[in-house]
């Protein structure tokens, strides 16, 4: 889709969106820039051969990498003081010789960097492919939501250079679509239980299946779903609700009132008590309004609160919404996942546990 500059008034004082349809970032190419930078967390010294490797890993694929100064430290959660991390991720992002942002992996602070970005000259640049999940979802779903330019939901940059599984691998082609052009993403074989960041890959060790909500004692069941994509990790989302960062009834107005909008959400730390909790406020702050469907991730850190589970959070929410719902899904904090854009058109078919995600660049 073709830039067009110049048509935003600042968030404080309302927008409009610049196109009827969503703005993709130009594909990657070989010689291409890809800057890693920590909005959030940095990395501690005993993981730094994997920020080496993924350098090598990018640079061996044809890309030029730029390390930004914030991923080598951390400390109190957090890779530098928050004016210094935004200055570098508005630097990147300014940079138009830059073409893909990939931090190393989320944290938990990344909202505090909102204010202190220039988002009248982000608006007014090209957009930037940024690729990232966990905390990362606060800067892509915002980045979205603010501009109308698209960005996409997946493995941070520690993850894509340590597996070569077919599911995470999919980065790369989503990144390197052209407008218009269709990528299906297939449901993994098997996922990871136990993590190992001491050795590359995952261990997929557990069979993965997609499960349909309400319809779990019916195992040929199948169910699709359309719509164009939006969401993160609901740990970090959630909380933008009431902010002028999140704009999202506005968001889903324009995009989603015709072609209808799928929700992919994902979570970490979180109990069923929470995930009802979380998914309560967004009902009742309107962003499933115009939603053909709701996509759930494995959820990471999960118990169930008492004999309340994630089922029970579901349909209390969904079901009177009438709303399908996939959950047990590759998106999230246990891999492999899958990388899911924000803004794209999406077709999403379950059959029998398995499925698929195809993705369109319109």
């Amino acid at each position: 889709m073709e830039y067009i500059p110049d048509r935003y008034s600042s968030a404080e004082n309302g927008f409009t969106y610049p196109s009827s349809q969503m703005i993709y970032p130009a594909p990657l190419r070989p010689g291409d820039r890809i800057a890693i930078t920590a909005p959030s967390s940095g990395v501690n010294p005993e993981y730094h051969h994997l920020l080496h490797r993924t350098r090598d890993y990018l640079e061996q694929a044809g890309y030029e990498v730029t390390l930004g100064k914030s991923i080598w430290t951390n400390d109190k959660c957090v890779s530098l003081p928050k004016a210094e991390r935004a200055a570098e991720l508005q630097t990147f992002l300014l940079d138009e010789q830059v073409k893909a942002i990939i931090p190393p992996w989320g944290g938990e602070f990344l909202m505090e960097l909102l204010p202190l970005l220039d988002w009248d000259r982000i608006r007014q640049q090209p957009p930037t492919w940024i690729l990232g999940f966990s905390d990362i979802s606060t800067l892509t779903f915002v980045y979205t939501l603010q501009t109308g330019y698209a960005s996409a939901h997946g493995p941070g940059a520690v993850d894509i250079s340590g597996s070569d599984d077919s599911t995470t691998a999919k980065w790369q082609e989503m990144l390197t679509a052209l407008a218009g052009q269709q990528v299906e993403q297939r449901s993994s074989s098997h996922h990871q239980t136990v993590s190992d960041r001491s050795r590359p890959g995952y261990n997929l060790d557990t069979p993965t299946d997609w499960h349909i909500l309400g319809q779990e004692d019916q195992p040929n069941t199948s169910l699709q779903f359309s719509g164009r994509l939006i969401g993160g990790c609901m740990d970090v989302i959630t909380p933008l609700i009431g902010t002028s960062w999140a704009p999202v009834n506005e968001f889903i107005e324009h995009y989603g009132a015709s072609d209808g909008m799928i929700w992919y959400l994902e979570s970490c730390e979180m109990n069923a008590g929470d995930i009802y909790r979380h998914l309560w406020q967004m009902d009742q702050a309107g962003w499933f309004r115009h939603a053909r469907g709701i996509l759930i991730g494995r959820p990471a850190g999960y118990s169930a609160l008492g004999n309340f589970e994630l089922t029970d959070a579901l349909q209390q929410v969904f079901g009177d919404l009438e709303i399908p719902v996939v959950y047990g899904m590759d998106i999230g904090h246990i891999p492999p996942q899958l990388t899911l854009v924000n803004g794209a058109s999406a077709v999403v078919n379950v059959r029998s546990g398995q499925g698929t995600i195809v993705q369109t660049l319109d």
